[in-house]
């Protein structure tokens, strides 16, 4: 969809008018991508008034570096989300007053924009829904353990300190709570035996 006209502009037509200076795209893509980009922050962070600081860092960001926005390594929304995303990581570490600068993205970028798969992306789409409902049914314990090490990026010595555990009672934790999501995914035919 990144591609597609939505108000009559793409989003490869939005970045160079970013790029050219153009307060109007900034809003436009603001309209078309704040509420998407909120709801990823929210999902990390949980917490409505870090998730509103992430989304406007990341669009002044956006704004303020747009001329160095390549359209071929990816889309604009999957750059803007996967900076939401990592930006909303270091809030979380406590790092949220330090800029990053954001790379890898091309290992995001290859699943999105013309040209890709549209059955790979069904099917990612099923296995991430697969995932987080293998996630949602693990006991509180082993979930916040999972979530904070594999979606928050923390080591298991971190979460430790955080939750004042024993390393040994977090890595038993994570430890089961894969069991049971690979269990619950081998169950449902999106792992081989």
């Amino acid at each position: 969809m990144s591609g597609e006209p939505w108000g009559g502009v793409t989003d490869p037509e939005l970045a160079e008018q970013l790029a050219a200076g153009s307060s109007q795209a900034l809003e436009q893509l603001y309209d078309r991508y704040a509420a998407l980009a909120y709801s990823v922050a929210m999902r990390v962070l949980s917490d409505p008034g870090k998730a509103e600081d992430v989304v406007q860092e990341v669009f002044l960001k956006l704004w303020k570096g747009a001329t160095a926005f390549d359209a071929s390594r990816g889309s604009l929304r999957t750059w803007l989300l996967v900076a939401v995303r990592n930006r909303s990581i270091d809030h979380l570490r406590g790092r949220g007053g330090h800029e990053r600068f954001e790379k890898d993205i091309s290992q995001y970028a290859a699943a999105s924009g013309a040209g890709s798969d549209p059955w790979q992306e069904v099917a990612q789409s099923m296995e991430r829904e697969a995932v987080r409902q293998a996630v949602s049914s693990l006991p509180a314990e082993q979930r916040q353990a999972l979530e904070l090490a594999y979606f928050g990026g923390y080591t298991q010595r971190e979460i430790a300190a955080m939750i004042s555990l024993p390393v040994s009672t977090v890595k038993g934790r994570v430890r089961l709570g894969l069991e049971k999501v690979h269990s619950y995914l081998q169950g449902r035919g999106f792992v081989d035996e």
